[in-house]
């Protein structure tokens, strides 16, 4: 069993999504949104720090995926985003938890098999793949990615191991 906790970060909405990989099952735990007030940007940092605190501390996962800043057109957007990004990997190690990093296009190639896909695929896959009743907000079903992202990734990594790194090709190792 492992609770992994999903950050989808940003300095006005911070998602975050909580699965439980038992095995090769997944099941859904929590998902939603960090809305920041606006203000200046260390307050807004903190209360990314905060509320990533606050989610750890009621779901105690045993680790966390966090998705890469991308470089977007506009500069001052992308700083904010990793200051954001940092504020969220600096509440996870406070409770020593392990991070991996995953980009924007390892995430929808895991969850939705195309590494360009857009949010709607990414939604739809997410509430596909965890059997949910509804669609959840953008941002939360990012999160959501990004924690299915290294289930997938830590499964991947269990069966290498369990082979001895070699690969299963055709029901035979090489």
């Amino acid at each position: 069993m492992a609770i992994i906790l999903g950050i989808d970060p940003g300095s006005r909405i911070t998602g975050y999504g909580v699965i439980n990989q038992v095995g090769q099952a997944i099941e859904y735990v929590d998902s939603g949104c960090i809305r920041i007030d606006p203000g200046e940007l260390p307050e807004r940092l903190k209360q990314v720090y905060d509320g990533i605190d606050q989610v750890i501390e009621a779901w105690s996962p045993q680790m966390v995926g966090i998705e890469q800043v991308f470089m977007s057109r506009n500069a001052d957007s992308a700083l904010k985003l990793g200051q954001a990004r940092g504020a969220a990997i600096v509440a996870a190690m406070n409770h020593s938890l392990p991070v991996s990093e995953y980009s924007a296009r390892q995430v929808k190639q895991a969850v939705v098999g195309k590494g360009s896909a857009d949010k709607q695929q990414v939604q739809h896959m997410v509430t596909s793949i965890l059997r949910l009743n509804k669609t959840p907000q953008a941002d939360a079903a990012d999160a959501l990615a990004v924690a299915l992202c290294h289930a997938h990734t830590r499964q991947g990594l269990i069966g290498m191991a369990s082979t001895g790194g070699r690969r299963i090709a055709r029901g035979r190792l090489r």
